[in-house]
């Protein structure tokens, strides 16, 4: 059995939250559950990457963070900065790695990190 952990995001909008993730970042949708398109729980993953998103999440805090560790950062930037809002560009951190961040529409931060340039 191989373990894993999957990040629970709050959403207020299921349908932004898809549209963000699956339309903008390339995720794609491995379970729905929705009677009206705004609540429910969406399952989604890219590559290695797994999340599911909750419209609403009450009583687990809202506000999220979520770390993507991805092959390369710059790639991903170049791909995602037309079509979402980024916080910052990609940097070089002194901890030994590439990142940016940006947020989701319902303001949980995304921190992608890659391996530094060489």
């Amino acid at each position: 059995m191989t373990e894993r952990a999957v990040p629970i995001l709050p959403a207020d909008d299921l349908r932004a939250a898809k549209t963000f993730y699956v339309d903008a970042l390339g995720f794609t949708v491995t379970f729905e559950h929705t009677e009206d398109g705004i609540t429910g729980l969406l399952g989604l993953q890219r590559g290695a990457i797994e999340l599911t998103i909750d419209a609403p999440m009450a009583g687990h805090g809202r506000e999220a963070c979520v770390a993507l560790h991805v092959d390369d950062a710059d790639r991903c930037y170049q791909t995602w900065h037309p079509r979402v809002a980024v916080l910052r560009p990609p940097r070089d951190e002194p901890w030994g790695a590439r990142t940016f961040d940006l947020l989701d529409p319902s303001g949980n931060t995304i921190f992608v990190i890659g391996p530094p340039l060489e």
